[in-house]
């Protein structure tokens, strides 16, 4: 059996790493023993060292409850401080202070790199913007594993940038998806990218990812498509039309429980000559239009799993939070009105030593089993039927949508719709396909909008409105989420989110994020809230791109303009006339010393030394630039 370690990089994202998911998959049926981590790796290394010094402790005096020291022995190896070891009697003995030092010094020496523990270490990539914590990762992950020919990277920034990655690593990424037998080395006819997602791996760790309660899967693969700033081509360069979904789920279900909601990553499914096949068959797997679902018990899944053994570490971890939280709405008298089940049920979770996850043990969790599970399911587990939804994550092609295809998707409970508007040359195609879906019946729909490319600001601005304006006219709901485009093959701007488009600034980018900051990262349908927001018209627009951040951000506190035009959001607080200070300064500047301002406005560095240069008209007008904060 071979020692598995499996790592996602400690940055933040919305899904979890189905590629790692499958990893798992495959190395649990070979029986290997699988690890999942995602955090600090110093937490990592003194977490394996804290484990092995409590083998240790256990197995030479096995009289003591050791594990309940976890977090002190833990703190006591990353920091060495004296005041970290417990004031307890189990640590009066001196040979015990020596184990707890010796392994101190393990973690302080790097010990944990001379002696690696594991056979295979597997990272994935996301984002090539998140270069640097994706190679410091890489270049400390690969110290804990016994050969380095077995540390495996891959993921989409690896297969993006294969030479960059492997030239600031030493490892070779394994780029595409994972589509043939023997992909990882193996002698078997596996293929990984069909194996079915180990959701348990979720529960291994702290993070929670926003997107949860779902089956993640594909349909299809790959785009028939080659668009130029579009990096499906390389991820997945062979388009397929058609993946079953249907033993997907069902092994997820058998495994993990039935989730509510169903999320899709395929990147051109309407482009499958098997599409009607496809709807056909999400609607067989419970996703038909209206569909509606009853959430399981998840302490009958965690129990089963435990029981089955599918991952102890995951599952030991679940149902400890599972009692803290049975625990907390049994102390509610409107939940449970019997003081004696309250006093019992937290008497023997603590008498187990299953209130906290590094003293509980399997077997102590199995044993309480028959005591737990009436009540959990009488105070805690409350089926309400939900609505579930089908995601097709990535969006689907305007330019393939038509009244027919529309007709069959409206016969999956889709929300919402994504569709891409990725310049305004495509306005009619997009029109053509909202208005479609709206004759179809799906009233639920999102975009993404390109921006930072290869057109002016200005038509970013049309697309939003166009957008708009169909809600109005079609009484649907369309948000808006504009993306910023980054070129993530540049060797200059691939490893940061500098890029600026010909046709852009860094000003312009920061008022366009500006603005999404207080819309939370999108647009939404109402033509008050988008003028308020973005400008009533082209004019205006491309006055927020030239605005002062800080007045940008303070428009309602700050400009008797927005607030005579919009009296419903401005907020009762009103301390000056800032922006139309601004304003006035600004536009009484002549055409000449309107160009020099420009200059420095755009590249958005308002230093003193950045604006000591300009004469004294212009100087008044940068000096709002420097405003961090209206008062």
């Amino acid at each position: 059996m071979r020692e598995v370690l499996l790592i996602e990089p400690n940055y933040k994202n919305k899904y979890p790493p189905m590629g790692l998911m499958k990893i798992s998959a495959y190395y649990k049926q070979l029986g290997d023993s699988v690890r999942f981590f995602k955090g600090d790796m110093k937490d990592l290394v003194v977490t394996l060292l804290c484990e092995d010094l409590l083998k240790i402790l256990n197995a030479a005096y096995p009289e003591n409850n050791w594990n309940r020291y976890t977090p002190e022995l833990a703190k006591f190896i990353r920091y060495g401080k004296k005041g970290d070891i417990p004031d307890a009697e189990e640590f009066q003995e001196v040979d015990i202070l020596d184990i707890i030092k010796l392994f101190r010094n393990k973690y302080k020496n790097e010990d944990y790199f001379k002696n690696p523990k594991f056979d295979i270490v597997g990272i994935t990539t996301l984002f090539t913007f998140h270069w640097k914590i994706t190679i410091d990762t890489i270049n400390f992950a690969k110290k804990l594993c016994k050969d380095e020919r077995h540390v495996i990277v891959g993921g989409i920034a690896a297969t993006i940038v294969p030479d960059y990655m492997e030239a600031e690593t030493g490892i070779r990424p394994t780029t595409g998806i994972l589509d043939k037998p023997g992909a990882l080395g193996d002698d078997n006819s596996l293929i990984i990218d069909t194996m079915p997602l180990d959701y348990s791996i979720l529960d291994e760790i702290d993070y929670k990812y926003p997107a949860s309660d779902a089956y993640f899967a594909y349909m299809t693969r790959g785009c028939t498509n080659k668009c130029a700033f579009c990096a499906v081509p390389k991820l997945e360069p062979d388009y397929q039309g058609y993946i079953q979904l249907k033993r997907q789920l069902d092994v997820a279900k058998e495994k993990f429980g039935e989730q509510r909601d169903l999320l899709l990553l395929d990147n051109n499914v309407l482009a499958s000559p098997c599409f009607e096949k496809i709807i056909d068959e999400i609607k067989a797997c419970g996703f038909e239009r209206g569909a509606t679902y009853y959430p399981p018990n998840p302490y009958e899944i965690a129990i089963q799993n435990l029981r089955t053994s599918i991952n102890d570490r995951a599952y030991i971890k679940k149902c400890v939070k599972l009692y803290d939280d049975l625990i907390t709405k049994c102390n509610k008298p409107t939940i449970c009105r019997d003081t004696s089940i309250r006093d019992e049920l937290y008497k023997r979770v603590v008498e187990a030593r299953c209130d906290l996850e590094y003293t509980a043990t399997k077997e102590a969790i199995l044993a309480l089993d028959d005591f737990i599970a009436p009540i959990y399911k009488k105070y805690a587990y409350r089926p309400v039927k939900r609505a579930r939804y089908i995601d097709f994550n990535q969006g689907v092609d305007a330019r393939l949508i038509t009244p027919e295809n529309m007709r069959k998707l409206a016969e999956v409970n889709i929300r919402p719709l994504r569709i891409a508007f990725d310049h305004w040359g495509l306005r009619n195609i997009y029109e053509n396909a909202i208005r479609a879906a709206a004759d179809a019946g799906i009233t639920q729909l999102s975009n993404y909008m390109l921006y930072n490319f290869d057109e002016r600001p200005v038509e970013l601005y049309k697309r939003m409105k166009l957008t708009v304006d169909l809600c109005d006219e079609l009484n649907i709901s369309i948000y808006s989420f504009p993306m910023k485009y980054h070129p993530i093959e540049d060797p200059e701007y691939f490893r940061n989110r500098e890029y600026i488009g010909k046709y852009w600034s860094r000003k312009y980018i920061r008022a366009v994020q500006a603005v999404l900051t207080s819309t939370h990262g999108k647009i939404g349908k109402g033509k008050q809230f988008f003028g308020a927001a973005f400008g009533r018209n082209e004019d205006e627009f491309e006055e927020i791109l030239l605005m002062p951040e800080a007045l940008i951000i303070s428009r309602f506190e700050h400009d008797p303009l927005m607030r005579e035009r919009y009296p419903e959001y401005s907020k009762d607080e009103y301390s000056g006339t800032t922006t139309n200070e601004w304003r006035s300064k600004f536009y009484a500047l002549s055409p000449e010393q309107r160009n020099e301002a420009m200059a420095v406005i755009k590249k958005n560095q308002f230093t003193d030394k950045d604006i000591n240069n300009a004469d004294n008209e212009i100087k008044a007008v940068l000096a709002y630039y420097q405003i961090q904060r209206v008062k």
